[in-house]
């Protein structure tokens, strides 16, 4: 439950900025890649690719696996389970990667 008047989840204040970026922005325009967007708003991977799927839910942006994610043409989102496969595989990858980092630091003379 978010307050009123409270902070926005970090997701929510990515898609927002790139909402605001988007509408400067023509259909096929590429968006800036998920490291980008990870130096620009200083949040974790996780956290952009969630504000990134609210846009695609969204039909504001569509993704083209590993070559990126483009401005939409305003179109509503098709619901492939091709993508959704991509996206919960990319999901599983970034959390892979969390686990492994935090085992890392976990593990005896470990920082």
């Amino acid at each position: 439950m978010t307050v009123t008047g409270g902070p926005k989840p970090k997701a929510a204040q990515v898609a927002d900025a790139l909402r605001d970026d988007i509408k400067k922005m023509k259909p096929g325009d590429k968006l800036p890649s998920q490291r980008e967007l990870m130096d620009r708003f200083g949040f974790a991977s996780q956290t952009i690719q969630n504000g990134l799927a609210a846009l695609r839910a969204e039909g504001l942006i569509v993704s083209a696996g590993n070559l990126g994610n483009f401005v939409g043409d305003g179109s509503a989102p098709a619901s492939d389970v091709r993508d959704d496969i991509k996206e919960l595989r990319s999901q599983i990858q970034a959390l892979t990667e969390r686990v492994a980092a935090l085992e890392e630091r976990s593990a005896p003379g470990g920082a």
